[in-house]
């Protein structure tokens, strides 16, 4: 499997998670071993990515943390990734105004493996 940009692979999961509606990448997710595929080749922002995509929506689904992962939710990237966008505004207006706006605003899910997310929702 080739590796894809962290952007692009974070645009798949967010478009899967419309497509399927969040109960069935749910089940898709945890059903399939990606999580753990990731993990193991040492993609962690893929890894964590899907993950705190799986958290967030149990959480705001009111499903019960699957406990298969608990040893992985133990780790965290050791550098805060922010999106690509986040990233341009910030070097166009010459400070970190927009980093700290995003870290404020991000999901805890994500943020819990230092991965910068505000909205999973918004895709076209």
């Amino acid at each position: 499997m080739k590796r894809p940009s962290f952007e692009v692979y974070k645009s798949a999961i967010c478009h899967r998670v419309k497509e399927k509606g969040d109960i069935d990448f749910l089940i898709d997710t945890l059903e399939g071993n990606e999580i753990r595929t990731f993990f193991d080749r040492g993609w962690y922002p893929e890894s964590f990515y899907l993950l705190a995509m799986v958290d967030y929506l149990s959480r705001v689904n009111g499903v019960s943390l699957d406990n298969e992962f608990d040893d992985l939710r133990g780790y965290k990237l050791e550098k805060t990734l922010y999106p690509a966008g986040i990233l341009l505004i910030a070097t166009a207006e010459g400070n970190d105004n927009a980093l700290k706006r995003a870290l404020k605003e991000a999901i805890p899910e994500f943020l819990h493996f230092n991965i910068v997310e505000g909205n999973v929702r918004d895709v076209a």
